[in-house]
Order: structure tokens, then sequence, then C-alpha cells
């Protein structure tokens, strides 16, 4: 058993029954309310103080993996670490370089 597994399973045993529905219903709320707000949340620059606090929200919201925002602090849109050069992922991509950019709609 993993140590998560077995302090929840001790947590759960240690409090009353009432208190841990209430423990259960408030930490699923907890999640839906992260991933819900990281829904509508553009991410920050990755140089502005909200990194941190956008970090946990999405830590608590379990975006991670398959789950995990397009756009992220520190990356580009096309989801490579942020040093690579533009030109040579639009390259590979077969698209213009501007077209990489997050927010911006893809020239017509």
């Amino acid at each position: 058993m993993d140590p998560i597994s077995a302090a929840l399973t001790w947590l759960y045993s240690a409090l009353p029954e009432p208190y841990s529905g209430d423990l259960v219903a408030l930490v699923s709320f907890a999640i839906a309310s992260c991933a819900l707000a990281l829904r509508f949340w553009r991410p920050p620059h990755p140089g502005s103080h909200w990194v941190a606090v956008y970090t946990v929200v999405s830590a608590i919201a379990q975006a991670r993996g398959w789950a995990a925002n397009a756009y992220q602090p520190g990356k580009k849109a096309v989801m490579v670490p942020a040093d690579a050069p533009r030109a040579e992922v639009a390259a590979k991509l077969g698209v213009h370089p501007d077209e990489t950019r997050p927010g911006k709609p893809p020239k017509v």
C-alpha cells in the first residue's frame, strides 16, 4: 500500500463518520473548483508572481499527463521547451513561425 493510501485510510478511521463524509465532499469540491478555474484561467507569463499560484491550482486540479493544459508558463503553444527555436519547431510542423504563438488565430 502506498503512503498516501495508508495516510488516507488512517485519517478516515480516525475521524468520526459525519466528518469523514464532509472531508471527502470538501476535497472533491476543491478539486472540481480548481479544475473549473483552470478551464478559464489563461496561464501567467513565466516571470510573473502568479506562476506559483497557477502551479498549485493546477496540482490541486490534478492537471497532468493527458489532462495538462495546452498552454503552460514557460512552454510554447506547441508544447516544446521555451528555449527551443520557434523557426525549427514551425518547420517540423510545416507552419509559419507566427502561427505557433498562443492566443493568436492562424493567418488565412
